[in-house]
């Protein structure tokens, strides 16, 4: 029973990490702020959380960054706020970064959702399958 506190122990540490980025992903932090939030050495942590959650902090802190862009972009937030609400320092950083995760520039995300909206909008039944608008009497004329 002894040898699993320290188990549980270290794996709250690194949990207790990952909701730092969670929560400050859009402060200025850095893979050291990151390691001592969790009490580990930079090194060690980095180690760890790759090892865990399948990519090193600093690779998790962009995922986060990003797809909280993903989400405000959606809501037709200009991309230079998004970059610097997501913790960007620089807007073609962010641009690069954004493009090279998503294929696509922030500009042609936003513009590609705002697309989709306005088809929605303009024909819904064609977002829903036919047998579910069918059994609902949708395609009935």
């Amino acid at each position: 029973m002894n040898e699993q506190y320290p188990k549980v122990y270290f794996y709250r540490r690194l949990v207790q990490a990952k909701l730092f980025i969670d929560t400050h992903y859009a402060e200025d932090i850095d893979v050291g702020n990151i390691a001592d939030e969790a009490y580990f050495s930079k090194f060690h942590f980095i180690r760890e959380f790759r090892q865990t959650y399948g990519k090193t902090p600093h690779q998790y802190l962009i995922f986060v960054r990003v797809e909280k862009a993903k989400d405000l972009l959606k809501t037709g937030m200009p991309v230079s706020d998004v970059c610097y609400g997501v913790g960007f320092a620089s807007l073609s950083s962010f641009s690069g970064l954004f493009k090279r995760i998503v294929h696509l520039t922030p500009s042609n995300y936003l513009l590609r959702h705002q697309n989709r909206m306005a088809e929605i909008v303009e024909s819904p039944l064609k977002f829903v399958p036919g047998c579910f608008a069918a059994k609902n009497g949708w395609t009935d004329k």
